[in-house]
């Protein structure tokens, strides 16, 4: 999946810019910060939990691509695209969690009125 999302990504800014490990990042911090909500309502097992969080994000999510791209973009002397990975990647990711968190806190509460 996170061969897919990158490569689309790619596909469709054609760029030197790392944007496939943002999007993969942005999207994979959405979904955490969506799924904490849902698991602090409910009743999952800590087996659950690790499994989806390090299990399956943590194979979805790139940090280590996004250093090493990052890397890369310095060693060629794209210091401010690389600056731009860096701020970007936790800037929006940051946001994604938080707003993954706050849609699946609405979704729940909108569940419970039904």
């Amino acid at each position: 999946l996170r061969y897919a999302v990158s490569g689309l990504s790619h596909k469709w800014f054609d760029w030197t810019f790392p944007i496939g490990t943002l999007v993969v990042n942005a999207a994979g911090s959405f979904v955490i910060g969506f799924l904490w909500a849902v698991f602090e309502e409910g009743s999952f097992s800590s087996s659950a939990r690790a499994f989806l969080f390090i299990g399956v994000l943590g194979g979805f999510t790139t940090f280590s691509t996004y250093m090493l791209e990052t890397m890369n973009l310095l060693r060629e002397g794209e210091t401010r695209l690389a600056l731009y990975n860096l701020l970007g990647s936790n800037i929006i990711g940051l946001a994604m969690v938080l707003a993954g968190f706050v849609l699946s806190r609405w979704m729940l509460t909108w569940i419970r009125t039904l």
